[in-house]
């Protein structure tokens, strides 16, 4: 397979992350960089990239297989579709965009141009996330029960555009987007309720943390909670199984796993607290468990471009697909619904 011509949009924090990834890739060729700063083409230019002088040289570009799109959220849909409708396959950093029906006119340009589009869930790559998705699929500890999943941070939200409410900012956007995504793979059955609140501790425009419980159709839960004031961290996943339970304390860190190896012990003997004494929170004898980490899961940032464009060329399956995007934001507005409006959203989705 020939390499792909890339042109990254938006050489910010994440265009600049793209830059790079695609100097480093063995299936993209950088071909450039548009940004509406003219600072930014500037620096581009200083670092020996070529930077194009407006949108529209990108797209009448005929080299220009493909872009990646790495702009504020609001502008991503119209951006998008164009590229598609000069003939371009479309990355789009997340969130793909603000709402479902204007996703649902950007996966159409999609079917209407034939070009391939998808959202960057780079956050499928995470060893801590594999883990436990490779975990719960290994039936190792049983069928999951419940996934806790947290991101916890002390700086607040970041003082550019992801403060600012039109622009879609907050945290829900920013970091749930992914965090949804992988609790929802971990578990892929219909979402039936939907419960989140929203914390405005630094900015009082958009959300700096939430808590969101997700319930599955089979009574199953996720619990999916970002802060950017925790001075302390609580750990980053927390799994129930039927026969064990896993944990990773910090994402630099391997999983831990007890698992059960039998429930019934012949005698409990309890344990005392300060005001009394308890059979049930006595701690297990050490004999009915298992205690061990797991290996840490390999991964490769470069699978996702990899698999997007051998889906321009038809010999592969996105891993990242339309429906998941959408069941994904669809979540995100039942979010904001359930915390705007306090109260528990009833759904399928």
């Amino acid at each position: 397979m020939s390499k792909k011509n890339l042109v990254v949009i938006g050489y910010g924090g994440m265009g600049g992350w793209h830059v790079q990834h695609a100097l480093d890739s063995d299936v993209v060729t950088l071909l450039g960089v548009y940004d509406i700063d003219p600072a930014r083409n500037a620096l581009a230019e200083s670092r020996g990239i070529h930077a194009y002088a407006t949108y529209d040289e990108v797209l009448a570009d005929d080299r220009v297989d493909m872009i990646t799109v790495a702009i504020p959220n609001d502008s991503h849909e119209a951006v998008c579709i164009r590229a598609m409708e000069a003939g371009k396959h479309v990355i789009c950093e997340k969130p793909v965009t603000l709402s479902c029906e204007s996703l649902q006119r950007m996966c159409e340009a999609s079917r209407r141009t034939g070009r391939v589009f998808s959202v960057h869930q780079n956050r499928r790559w995470d060893v801590d996330y594999l883990a436990m998705q490779q975990l719960a699929d290994s039936g190792e500890i049983g069928e999951v029960i419940r996934i806790e999943s947290r991101i916890h941070g002390s700086r607040g939200i970041p003082s550019d555009w992801r403060g600012i409410k039109k622009y879609g900012g907050g945290m829900l956007y920013d970091w749930g987007i992914h965090l949804i995504d992988q609790v929802m793979l971990v578990i892929p059955e219909p979402v039936v309720q939907v419960g989140c609140a929203f914390d405005h501790i630094t900015n009082k425009e958009v959300d700096d943390g939430f808590r969101l419980e997700l319930t599955f159709a089979s009574g199953k839960t996720a619990y999916v909670e970002v802060g950017t004031y925790n001075f302390i961290a609580m750990p980053r996943f927390y799994m129930r199984a039927q026969k064990g339970t896993a944990l990773i304390t910090d994402w630099r860190e391997p999983c831990q796993v007890v698992k059960c190896k039998y429930w019934h012990e012949s005698e409990v003997l309890p344990v005392e607290t300060a005001a009394g004494l308890t059979k049930t929170m006595a701690p297990r004898d050490e004999v009915t468990t298992d205690t061990y980490r797991l290996e840490r899961p390999t991964s490769d940032v470069h699978t996702y471009y990899r698999n997007f464009t051998a889906a321009m060329d038809g010999t592969a399956t996105q891993l990242v697909t339309h429906p998941q995007m959408m069941r994904v934001l669809q979540v995100i507005e039942a979010a904001f619904d359930a915390a705007e409006n306090n109260r528990i959203v009833t759904c399928h989705i």
